[in-house]
This record gives C-alpha cells, structure tokens and sequence, in this order.
C-alpha cells in the first residue's frame, strides 16, 4: 500500500479465535493538525497494543479496503471539525458521523464511502476517535492545543482496547 507502515504484534496460532484488531491513523501529515492520526498512530507505535495491527492509512482510505476487510473491527483515528475548542476529542461511530451535520473530515467521508464498497458480511465494527483541530493549512507541526491532546486521545484508545468486547483481540 503507497505510504503504509504496518505494526503488527502478537500473532494468533491456527485455530485461535482471536479478532483481527485494526488501528488506523488518517490524514494529510503536511496539513499540520490534519495529520493528528498519524501522529497518535506513531506515538502509539512506540508501545503498540498486543494483538493489534497498527497501519497508516493517510488519506489512501480506499487503498486501505484489504485491511478492513482482514479487519473484524477498525479503531480511525483523525482530526474531526465539530465546532468545540482544538484538542477536543471525540468518540463516534459510523452511524453518529452519517447522521451528524456539524462533523466534518473528508477523511471520514472517504472511511465512510469504503466501508459502504465493502459486502455486509466483510465489514468490521468502525469506531473514530479525533481530535479537533486549531490549524489546517501548510506545516508538518501539531499545534500546541492537539499535540496536547495526543496522550488523551491515546488513552482512550487504550481504554476501549482494554474494555470494549467489539475492539479486544
């Protein structure tokens, strides 16, 4: 895939009935607080979860199709334009980011149209966790109220692998 990098840890044994767990950072690095779910991606990398395959997606979503389909449920994480101060983070799934008017990324749009290209049967539990962004326009830097965020948002990653049945391998 143009641009990924893949982190897998723990492999399963034949015969194991463990989920196939799909972290996915999203978003244009050179967009500054654009490229909030890569960044958390790679933070995350430095301690990556058991079991779980971490990928960078970037704005390549349907490059990504053979891995949600691997996938039985997709944690995306990306910048989300919801109205409230930079550095909120948020928690929605699919069905929320379809139905809600005031949430914008065009990654998710792209997340969301590929999961819709993927048959009933082949597609995985989704759930997006962003962060607003302050900024969004030319650099490679996080500004300072999202990369505050960055540990946050990390955690509750974290936190849904540690407890949600959908998102444990």
């Amino acid at each position: 895939m143009r641009g990924s990098a893949s982190i897998e840890r723990g492999s399963s044994p034949p015969g194991d009935d463990s989920k196939n767990i799909l972290v996915v950072g999203l978003g244009n690095e050179l967009l500054r607080d654009d490229g909030v779910g890569l960044h958390a991606l790679r933070q995350l990398a430095l301690e990556p979860p058991f079991g779980v395959r971490l990928e960078e997606v970037g704005t390549a979503v349907l490059d990504a199709l053979p891995l949600f389909e691997w996938a039985d449920a997709v944690l995306a994480l990306d910048a989300v334009q919801a109205g409230h101060p930079p550095g909120t983070i948020y928690r929605m799934t699919a069905d929320e980011v379809a139905v809600s008017r005031s949430t914008t990324s065009l990654h998710e749009l792209g997340l969301l149209q590929a999961f819709r290209l993927l048959s009933p049967e082949d597609r995985p539990a989704l759930l997006i966790l962003g962060v607003e962004p302050a900024e969004i326009d030319f650099g490679t830097t996080l500004t300072p109220p999202v990369e505050a965020a960055l540990p946050g948002l990390i955690r509750t990653l974290r936190e849904i692998l540690d407890s949600d049945p959908l998102f444990q391998a």
